[in-house]
């Protein structure tokens, strides 16, 4: 027996392989800001004979960790290319530098 189209679960645009982004954290401290640096830049893309994938497992890129990771700098005010190039420095160390508007 199948279950009706209205029945079945709903699968996010985000969806690969069957999981679920990773929830992000009610509010950002310090500590999540590294985390998210450190798996923006862990879980990187590379270049593949088939493909994009996540440097640090194989999977396609992005990865849920690397979604993860833009999501919580995103909320912390980071644009995009600041995040991109602490990806391109490649140190999970790094600490983002505080993102303030018109400054």
């Amino acid at each position: 027996m199948t279950r009706p189209a209205s029945l079945a679960p709903a699968r996010q645009p985000s969806d690969r392989g069957g999981l679920r982004d990773i929830p992000l954290p009610p509010y950002v401290t310090v500590e999540d800001v590294q985390f998210a640096v450190r798996a923006v830049v862990v879980h990187a893309p590379r270049t593949w004979s088939g493909g994009t994938i996540c440097r640090n497992d194989a999977s396609p890129h992005p990865c849920r960790l690397h979604r993860w990771g833009r999501r919580v700098l995103t909320l912390r005010g980071l644009p995009p290319a600041e995040i991109d190039a602490l990806v391109e420095r490649g140190d999970p160390a790094a600490a983002p530098r505080p993102y303030r508007p018109g400054a």
